[in-house]
């Protein structure tokens, strides 16, 4: 018996082998959202422990993007360059909501490194033109990023050159000959290097990473909206927390100039309001500046001072739902 919109689960689509499953379980885990395969490890269907109606599918990063495109899932982790390289009209069909901090790789426009006078697209497109007059021919761009490609070389008015689309190992493409240069992903540019390749000034496409990204055109009724809300806010907790450590003080006395000069000075935030009636205080201070703020504070009165990591900080408003509304419009 098929299920009625109403009652299908909220569909979260997540990597389903290596470094970025790992990394999007690490993800969920620390928001509180543990994700578990109650049916064992090898099914390549979960859930969330603890959240009844979510339905966790493991598939490949493509997969999830396409899946995520088709409105057949809600939520899904994958890379922004899937989106934006296999989606055409990406941002119409996809809310990317928050960037996960994992998964890093930036696209790039790479050439030999004997071509000592290319350093900028300006450069290549002259280079580009150069050979077609001097080969008869256009210089082949060897790469998995199609629609990237065109965009981007379109965007600096290049058009003497030709895709050799890549379906192996895109940086050996010059050296074997197949093609003049490349664009790839890279994350050190180690490789690259590897095989006398150089970044072009001006030829980064795109830094991308794992988003959490969410579907317009999935079926979106108040139960999948309301579960979406619980995941968000609690991933927006999360985020809060790690941004601060809670500072507590105790002053004979303490005023609000003190109080608004650490705001100005450490970008500390009052989540409680100002000192109590007692002399406590509490701040939520940016990590970086905790030590310089403790310093402060005693040297204006206090008698002592504590400081706790965080583990959630929940506030009223929820940015990430407010952007998966407004994208869901």
């Amino acid at each position: 018996m098929s299920k009625s919109p109403a009652n299908t689960p909220l569909i979260l689509a997540v990597p389903a082998k290596g470094r970025l499953q790992e990394n999007a379980e690490t993800f969920f885990a620390r928001a509180g959202l543990p994700l578990a395969k109650p049916r064992g490890a090898r099914d390549y269907r979960g859930a969330i422990d603890g959240l009844d109606g979510v339905e966790v599918a493991y598939l490949s990063a493509s997969e999830i993007t396409q899946h995520l495109a088709q409105g057949t899932v809600h939520l899904g982790v994958t890379g922004e360059d899937l989106v934006r390289e296999m989606v055409r009209d990406a941002d119409r069909r996809i809310v990317l909501l928050e960037p996960l901090g994992f998964g890093h790789a930036t696209v790039v426009v790479a050439v030999p490194q004997a071509w000592i006078d290319v350093r900028t697209m300006a450069d290549l497109d002259d280079v580009a033109t150069a050979f077609r007059q001097h080969h008869n021919r256009k210089p082949g761009v060897a790469t998995k990023y199609i629609n990237l490609t065109r965009a981007f070389f379109a965007r600096h008015g290049i058009a003497d050159y030709r895709i050799v689309e890549s379906s192996g190992a895109t940086e050996g493409a010059p050296a074997a000959g197949t093609a003049e240069l490349i664009v790839d992903i890279t994350t050190t540019g180690t490789t690259l290097a590897a095989n006398a390749l150089k970044i072009v000034d001006d030829g980064i496409i795109l830094r991308s990473q794992a988003n959490l990204a969410a579907a317009r055109g999935a079926h979106w009724g108040a139960g999948q909206r309301e579960l979406a809300r619980v995941i968000l806010d609690r991933i927006a907790a999360q985020a809060r927390a790690r941004a601060y450590r809670e500072v507590r003080a105790r002053f004979a006395a303490c005023n609000d100039a003190l109080v608004e000069t650490a705001k100005q000075r450490f970008g500390v935030a009052t989540p409680f309001g100002g000192p109590t009636s007692s002399g406590m205080l509490t701040l939520h201070c940016p990590p970086d500046k905790m030590y310089a703020l403790t310093t402060f504070l005693r040297e204006h009165g206090a008698e002592a001072v504590s400081v706790a990591e965080l583990g959630y900080v929940f506030a009223r408003d929820n940015p990430l739902y407010a952007k998966l509304e407004a994208g869901l419009g």
